[in-house]
């Protein structure tokens, strides 16, 4: 991930970007963070499919019943870890990096590359 500010010079039709962040995010860490917390938390507290698909269905996620019943059965299988990167779906899915760039180098799997 590149966080950075660009600065437009529109009289040499040319733009300066500076670079603030760099980070690596594994693919395993990139879910989101208040999602695989609840549904980490549920699974420590014994949670079934049902309650998964609830979560779900709760939060709004896209997802049809059998997409959402295929998942749950998934991650009873094999739970998530936890992601930390913050989705919001109202209107369209925008992702906000403040607390990835907050813990690059803290946790395994996000890594400050600068």
């Amino acid at each position: 991930m590149f966080v950075y500010e660009k600065v437009d010079e529109p009289k040499n039709a040319t733009a300066t970007l500076q670079i603030l962040h760099t980070v690596f995010i594994e693919a395993n860490r990139t879910a989101d963070f208040t999602i695989t917390r609840l549904i980490r938390q549920m699974l420590k507290n014994g949670a079934n499919a049902d309650d998964l698909v609830s979560l779900m269905t709760d939060r709004h996620l896209p997802l049809d019943g059998i997409e959402a019943n295929a998942i749950a059965e998934k991650l009873l299988k094999c739970p998530p870890e936890q992601g930390y990167l913050t989705i919001s779906n109202a209107l369209q899915w925008r992702l906000q990096y403040a607390r990835v760039i907050e813990q690059a180098g803290k946790v395994n799997g996000i890594l400050d590359l600068r």
